[in-house]
């Protein structure tokens, strides 16, 4: 009966919260000045951050919902320069550049690209890694055994990069692989 009463309390808590978040207006921006930043078929743990132009994370979320992101900011704080929404997916991330100009935001939509992840696994003593490749881009690949270098090359290939590394096996424990490819650095931490 208590734990009943419990729930009927919580619900009702979380309803009239509910109703109440529902009746603020978002007048917080110049409408002018708000910009709403869109993702379709988010899914949950995923992530949306904004970037500089060198890269740099100005904010950082986790994606709490899956179905439909969408959230109003207010950027016109930031300096001059081009920047970066970006959703980080479990196999691409889908990059919506944009420019902030005495005050102005800008978004471009024909700007839009799609960064594929790379695929990076292991089966026994070999490393498997693929990579769509579509910007054509060099690949550097390095790889690290007990935090010392053993591996390190720039690949020049193709829109598909398919790459099989077999490690010694009488080499056993923590190794470490990064790629970096268009702009983007990727590791991958794992033990053999």
């Amino acid at each position: 009966m208590k734990n009943t009463i419990k729930k009927i309390l919580v619900v009702a808590f979380m309803l009239g919260t509910l109703i109440g978040y529902a009746n603020v207006k978002s007048t917080s921006f110049d409408d002018a000045k708000k910009v709403r930043v869109v993702f379709h078929s988010v899914q949950k743990g995923q992530t949306i951050s904004l970037k500089n132009n060198n890269g740099r994370t100005i904010y950082n979320q986790e994606i709490l919902i899956s179905g439909k992101f969408s959230r109003v900011f207010n950027l016109t704080a930031l300096k001059k320069g081009n920047y970066t929404a970006e959703l980080h997916k479990d196999f691409e991330i889908i990059v919506k550049p944009f420019t902030v100009k005495e005050g102005e935001v800008s978004f471009s939509i024909s700007k839009e690209y799609t960064i594929m992840k790379p695929v990076i696994r292991t089966e026994k003593n070999r490393l498997l890694i693929s990579k769509i490749n579509s910007s054509k881009e060099p690949i550097d690949i390095t790889i690290y055994y007990k935090d010392e270098l053993i591996y390190s090359e720039t690949f020049k290939e193709g829109p598909v990069f398919h790459k099989v590394f077999r490690l010694l096996k009488d080499k056993t424990g923590d190794y470490k692989v990064i790629i970096n490819s268009d702009n983007k650095s990727f590791v991958k931490e794992f033990n053999i």
